[in-house]
């Protein structure tokens, strides 16, 4: 199995992510939680965007930094595991990297709103590793 990452929109990303950053970012930041293959799809997108699947999806009228939206889960899947969509929206965005990252995490199954740090405690500590 492999890991296949598309990303779009990022022509609207500041912050010098090449796509290539982004797929490396995702695939540390799964195989930190333990995945190794699925596919994974990551979206630049404007705050107008973000606010409406906020909006749709989270009962929350605002822009935000990032959304991620899980598909298969942990479950056995009947083809190549589709893990699911991180959505970021730059200017809403303090570090790319690190929202990637975020978003992929949750993606992983981790949810830094009902476990007991992990989640926050492993992104601080693949954005050490990030340091030059």
């Amino acid at each position: 199995m492999s890991l296949e990452v598309e990303v779009a929109g990022l022509g609207r990303a500041d912050g010098g992510l090449a796509a290539e950053d982004v797929e490396q970012l995702v695939a540390l930041a799964l195989a930190s939680a333990g995945i190794e293959d699925g596919h994974v799809g990551v979206s630049f997108v404007e705050p107008e965007e973000i606010r409406a699947l906020n909006r749709e999806h989270r009962d929350r009228d605002a822009a935000t930094d990032v959304l991620s939206f899980p598909v298969d889960g942990g479950g056995p899947a009947a083809g190549p595991r589709e893990l699911g969509d991180v959505v970021i929206c730059p200017p809403e965005t303090a570090d790319l990297r690190e929202a990637v990252i975020h978003g992929t995490l949750h993606l992983a199954g981790m949810d830094h709103e009902t476990d007991e740090g992990e989640m926050l405690t492993l992104q601080r500590e693949i954005m050490r590793w990030l340091e030059p």
